[in-house]
């Protein structure tokens, strides 16, 4: 099923508008070809269910927290992951992809940090520590200690505002609906280099549903 997530509501009325004006000055065949753009801006905000709406994801998987296609999989960048040592998956968001931001791992949400800043192109490499953004920190109780998953919402050339729904101190379950990002954008996910990635640069990926890293389980380590 595909819903409409209300944000949609103030832009597509502001989209509607040029058809609006086109219909009152009698201007059937422009107002008709007009209704397009807020029909468009309406399904930027589509929300269809994910596989993760339904099923339980165990504790060492990792999903991918936005549709999209990976720019980088590999070692954490200079400049762009956290301190410390980090597996990075960077995804860019086209204004075609679904924009619904999910958990990718479930726990409980310990930090939640805006920063406001520029709006340059998500593909570049400064967009990470540039950009607009909200950095998410999970962390998890299992077997033997704590795991810990860092990720972070980056608006873009289009995208002007980032929407983050989750508090700190949510139990988060993995794929789970936290936000979104207006327009083109970036995600960015870190995972301690003990979880195996499992995507490489190119490659699509679907929120809530493709696993992009996961632990190896107790039993593969005996």
């Amino acid at each position: 099923m595909v819903t409409i997530d209300r944000e949609a509501a103030p832009a597509t009325a502001v989209a509607a508008v040029p058809a609006l004006v086109a219909a009152l000055a009698g201007r059937r065949g422009a107002a008709l070809t007009l209704a397009v753009l807020p029909a468009a801006v309406a399904l930027f905000f589509r929300d269809p269910d994910r596989t993760s709406d339904r099923d339980p994801l165990d504790a060492d998987t990792v999903v991918s927290p936005a549709d999209g296609k990976v720019m980088y999989a590999g070692p954490g960048q200079e400049g762009v992951a956290p301190e410390g040592e980090w597996q990075q998956v960077s995804i860019f968001l086209s204004a075609f992809d679904v924009h619904i931001n999910r958990a990718p791992y479930g726990g409980r949400l310990r930090e939640v940090t805006y920063r406001p800043g520029r709006w340059l192109a998500a593909y570049k490499h400064e967009s990470a520590h540039l950009n607009e953004r909200t950095d998410l920190v999970i962390e998890r109780e299992v077997p033997g200690g704590t795991r810990v998953v860092h990720f972070r919402q980056i608006v873009g050339l289009m995208a002007r505002r980032v929407v983050t729904r989750v508090a700190v101190g949510e139990e988060l379950t993995t794929g789970q609906r936290i936000g979104l990002m207006k327009f083109g954008s970036r995600m960015d996910v870190f995972v301690p280099p003990e979880a195996d990635l499992l995507v490489r640069s190119g490659q699509r990926v679907v929120a809530g549903e493709t696993v992009i890293a996961r632990w190896p389980s107790q039993s593969d380590a005996t």
